[in-house]
């Protein structure tokens, strides 16, 4: 009864998405067919693991979290994505992402769709992170799931969903197609937030894989 109802949540997320204009193949094959930077040289850097998780829904959507207010912290308030260090158990920066997902936000791999790497990068302070995509299987009402999730406040201050439509907006306004900004140009404003730094670079590549190409039906768009 459990591989049944598994199986269900799978084809209604890929039937979701896929009807959807073919917004969930878009994505797999945007990701499979764009270059990626490439991993830097493993001794000069840390590795790490990020994940960028869309939301199964009409309006698609980014989830991002702030992380918490706490003095001292060394990222104290920034935005960024689930994720964190590899630990020497984790198979793989795969392993580490989805490891880190289920940790700080409760979400477990059963409950993700993972399409793959979109690359690495490199922060000030010598981590090298390795961003993944995937898409959160959960049925249901999406606002409502992540209202319910029971975070890890001594990282996270508050979980966003940020529509992906909003995202390519402030990246088309910027003139950021085509370009990578300097480090103080390369933000994207948020209601009361600010997403800059190696979180904003991600973005930014994102942007450059999805949008070249995207299918104007799609509702990442308005």
């Amino acid at each position: 009864m459990l591989l049944d109802t598994t199986l269900s949540n799978k084809v209604l997320l890929e039937n979701n998405l896929s009807a959807n204009n073919g917004c969930y193949e878009f994505l797999t094959k945007a990701v499979k067919e764009a270059y990626h930077p490439e991993a830097p040289d493993s001794n000069l850097f840390k590795p790490t693991s990020v994940i960028a998780l869309f939301t199964p829904e009409e309006e698609t959507g980014l989830i991002l979290i702030q992380k918490a207010d706490i003095e001292g912290y060394p990222w104290r308030n920034q935005m960024a994505f689930p994720g964190g260090n590899c630990e020497p158990e984790d198979l793989n920066r795969e392993t580490t992402a989805l490891r880190e997902l289920r940790e700080e936000m409760g979400i477990p791999s059963e409950e993700v769709h993972l399409i793959g790497s979109i690359g690495h990068f490199q922060t000030i302070n010598s981590k090298d992170i390795e961003a993944f995509l995937g898409i959160w299987k959960k049925t249901g009402d999406i606002d409502s799931n992540l209202s319910n999730i029971v975070f890890d406040k001594s990282e996270i201050a508050r979980v966003f969903k940020i529509p992906l439509k909003h995202l390519i907006g402030v990246h088309k306004s910027k003139n950021f197609i085509g370009r990578l900004p300097n480090l103080y140009e390369l933000t994207y404003p948020y209601q009361d937030v600010v997403i800059w730094g190696v979180t904003a670079k991600i973005i930014h590549h994102l942007m450059e894989i999805i949008m070249p190409n995207i299918n104007l039906d799609c509702h990442f768009v308005e």
